[in-house]
């Protein structure tokens, strides 16, 4: 079976945005090692699942990237746009993304056919609601929390709907020169 990959990028307080949706708190100027270490992560991924309001942003810039030389991640671009997509909507009607398909259907039944097809690894990028469906579903295998070294304060947390305490197991901290430090998990 295809395992679910959660990557996110989170404060040390546990928010992946601010209360609007910002994430200026964030740092984007990573090093090489910190793209490599996401280059690795992509290399068994086959399918990158989506939620809607992320997808509205996250396709087009990778587009983007991808048809500019001189943007900086030109070249990692080429993943993030020849993978293969689902997003997840209950809104739009008709796909305005190449590579892409839309997934109306209940959130979980969704995920499984998709992990119980064959193929590689799958990658989850989404918003808040998104990212703690996919938790309170039980559906992520391994996690993959981008640590960034601050403390928002307020702000969409992504384990907020768990319905109680959650146990997770430590498989490898990985702190860059960045300050971002990257936690991976799986379920205890």
């Amino acid at each position: 079976m295809r395992k679910l990959k959660l990557q996110v990028q989170i404060s040390v307080d546990g928010f992946i945005c601010g209360p609007s949706g910002e994430m200026d708190f964030f740092m984007f100027k990573w090093d090489d090692k910190i793209k490599k270490y996401v280059i690795d992560l992509h290399q068994p991924v086959d399918l990158i699942v989506l939620g809607r309001k992320l997808a509205e942003g996250f396709i087009p810039y990778w587009a983007d990237a991808k048809g500019n030389p001189d943007h900086p991640e030109h070249e990692f671009a080429y993943i993030m746009t020849d993978t293969p997509k689902v997003v997840f909507t209950k809104t739009l009607e008709i796909n305005p993304w190449e590579n892409t398909v839309l997934a109306k259907g209940d959130l979980a039944e969704e995920i499984k056919k998709l992990k119980e097809q064959p193929g590689g690894d799958i990658i989850a990028y989404g918003g808040a609601n998104f990212d703690s469906s996919l938790i309170r579903e039980n559906l992520v295998d391994e996690y993959h929390l981008f640590v960034n070294p601050v403390a928002a304060g307020k702000g969409l947390p992504i384990f907020a709907e768990l319905p109680g305490p959650t146990k997770f197991k430590l498989v490898k901290a990985s702190p860059f020169d960045c300050g971002i430090t990257v936690m991976h998990y799986v379920r205890a």
